[in-house]
């Protein structure tokens, strides 16, 4: 996720930043697309072929559309990006609650079970940001999971789900074990269920891609709109033909590229959400609670990006 001071937003900010912008990714469509411009500019201004032009007519009905297009894409990739962040927002809130409750209700239980307990809560948290990225799990797990969590975790096809039902057995172990009230295991398992909740809410957003039909119409109309636009633009621009169509290349070129780059949020792009930072926050969080000595510090953006 790009991360820049409000203070630092000025003229030269926005018009010169390449960290978080779309150019570099849209950059080899926007130059073809002005090149196809100065060529037809070039061919009708020396005559080199039949004079040959659109009206606005085509242009203003393909646009109209093409921005309706474009504005549902980017609002349903958009609902995307933020339902994953309001999951990984109730992670943080269950991990809390139930690292807290561990402390509180079980204060016979000695403090290294309830310790590897609220461990395991880390390595979930670590088990589903490696599963969400495709990512290698093992030196994280083997920092919070005992020895026979790790070996079980890695050796399922399913790291975050087993880490979780390896949980829920612990918890009712050890909550039998402390003698707490049935009631307030109600409420732990109530925790341990809305982890449940954002695994598979997780794995809904991962799943299920836009559909593949929808991105192939956007794609080629966005291709269509920017090869037609010169011959539209060329009687009243002239040689500024191309500089035009760049920036009206730029904007749908953009906007297309925009929405493919958030469409899967758990991602490792710039504008993805930065698990990283929220998995170190929870962990800052339940080793504080733990009243453990070496907290780690929270992550800090490089160059701009906080992953």
């Amino acid at each position: 996720m790009i991360v820049r001071p409000h203070n630092v937003h000025s003229v030269t900010t926005l018009l010169f930043a390449r960290k978080g912008s779309i150019v570099p990714v849209i950059l080899p469509q926007v130059l073809y697309t002005m090149l196809l411009s100065l060529v037809v500019v070039t061919v009708q201004r020396r005559g080199l072929a039949i004079h040959f032009t659109l009206n606005a007519a085509p242009l203003t009905l393909l646009g109209l559309t093409l921005a309706i297009f474009l504005g549902f894409r980017n609002t349903v990739a958009y609902q995307r990006w933020w339902e994953g962040r309001t999951l990984w927002g109730d992670l943080v809130i269950a991990t809390r609650n139930l690292a807290r409750q561990t402390m509180a209700f079980m204060p016979s239980l000695p403090h290294e079970q309830r310790r590897r307990l609220v461990h395991g809560l880390v390595g979930f948290t670590h088990a589903l940001r490696h599963y969400l990225r495709g990512t290698d799990p093992g030196p994280d797990l083997r920092r919070w999971l005992s020895d026979e969590a790790y070996a079980a975790a890695m050796a399922s096809p399913h790291a975050p789900n087993a880490v979780l039902g390896l949980l829920g057995a612990a918890y009712a172990q050890d909550a039998r074990a402390a003698g707490i009230d049935s009631m307030l295991l109600v409420e732990m398992d109530r925790e341990l269920n809305q982890m449940s909740h954002v695994l598979g809410g997780c794995e809904r957003i991962k799943g299920t891609p836009i559909p593949f039909a929808y991105i192939l119409l956007l794609h080629r109309t966005v291709h269509i709109y920017c090869f037609m636009l010169p011959f539209c633009l060329i009687d009243s621009l002239g040689w500024l033909t191309p500089l035009a169509v760049g920036v009206l290349a730029y904007t749908f070129f953009g906007l297309d590229a925009i929405g493919t780059q958030i469409e899967d949020p758990f991602d490792l792009l710039p504008n993805d959400l930065p698990l990283d930072a929220i998995s170190r926050n929870i962990e800052i969080n339940l080793c504080s609670l733990l009243g453990d000595p070496d907290v780690p510090a929270p992550l800090e953006p490089r160059d701009f990006v906080l992953t």
